[in-house]
């Protein structure tokens, strides 16, 4: 989906921190209170889910890490005795957007302390990346990394833990309660609220497994979007040699088969169709202008390829086409993710 899926992206640091401190106050409670995806029945059913959250969030805590980058403000969790730590592309990526294996990030702690890190590889299409602390340390505090027995449906509850705005020693960290919303093939969807900074942070299950990262801020508070650890298990070996994964094999997540480009007048238009694509089926040609998907403004260029890949092959997307002889809506089905 591309509206704006505003990659929570690494945000100046001293942007947020105002707003950051009201979320410390509020964004708890607010997601409590907040309707779900499932009516909460009993004052019983919140205080079970605090209790859960409670167990778990000391360790989660301590395996959380702010990450400050040239481009600012981020997060990630550590996953491994050694220090490897968990966290979205985008943050480890320069100022281009371009995937930078070996950048260096500072890594702050939860108690204040810091050390550094290097970026090594990353999943660029899933927006899924992994860091190594400096130093020989084999004794970080870390969350297990397995994958989950039962894994997460749509209205199971789950927490996000994050710092928005960067690495506050008054505030610490930010714990934000919600339920997930949707699941995709790489990744989660949940109405956890998320702000600039959380990017690349995790989200858990009441259970305190990690299932996800924050990728990307939606406009509705329903609609963040987190890379699940599928991306992670499937390359891990390949992530940890430092290499950037561009594409995925078969049955990534949808293909639309369109490359875009930004006009000068900012809007996005079609530079290229794949042949025998569903946008070629569908009749989009080279010099279209996409207005809106899913009747939201197409923006910018990251914004919509970020939307597709999020939808899983088979979902139905529409289009709205702009071009000499006026606006037509486009209804396409996306395909599996071709091989090459």
């Amino acid at each position: 989906m591309h509206w704006h899926p505003r990659r929570i992206s690494p945000c100046p640091t001293a942007l947020l921190k105002r707003a950051a401190a009201l979320i410390c106050l509020l964004a708890s409670s607010a997601a409590l209170l907040a309707e779900p995806p499932k009516a909460v029945s009993t004052l019983q059913d919140l205080m079970r889910v605090q209790q859960s959250v409670g167990e778990v969030l000391p360790m989660a805590r301590k395996a959380l890490v702010a990450l400050s980058t040239h481009d600012g403000a981020a997060s990630g969790v550590i996953v491994s005795p050694e220090g490897l730590v968990l966290t979205a592309a985008h943050v480890v990526s320069d100022s281009k957007k371009h995937p930078a294996p070996g950048m260096r990030v500072r890594v702050y702690f939860d108690d204040g302390k810091q050390t550094m890190g290097t970026a090594l590889g990353m999943d660029v299409a899933t927006d899924a990346a992994m860091i190594q602390l400096d130093g020989t340390r084999k004794d970080w505090p870390f969350v297990e990394l397995r994958r989950p027995q039962n894994p997460v449906l749509p209205g199971d509850w789950c927490f996000a833990l994050g710092h928005p705005g960067g690495y506050d020693d008054k505030r610490g960290d930010v714990l934000r309660v919600g339920k997930i919303i949707k699941t995709m093939p790489n990744g989660l969807q949940s109405d956890c609220v998320l702000m600039g900074g959380d990017s690349g942070g995790p989200l858990f299950d009441l259970e305190g497994s990690l299932v996800g990262i924050h990728s990307q801020i939606w406009e509705g508070r329903d609609q963040n979007v987190h890379v699940s650890l599928a991306p992670f298990l499937r390359s891990w070996d390949i992530m940890k040699e430092s290499e950037v994964v561009r594409e995925w094999a078969q049955g990534s997540g949808g293909w639309l088969g369109i490359a875009t480009r930004q006009s000068t007048s900012g809007a996005i238009e079609v530079a290229d169709v794949a042949d025998k694509s569903p946008a070629a089926r569908a009749g989009l040609r080279s010099g279209d202008t996409l207005v809106s998907l899913d009747r939201r403004p197409v923006k910018t260029q990251s914004q919509f390829s970020a939307a597709i890949r999020a939808r899983p092959a088979g979902d139905s997307v529409v289009l709205l086409v702009r071009n000499r002889s006026g606006d037509r809506i486009v209804t396409i089905k996306l395909a599996p993710r071709p091989e090459e």
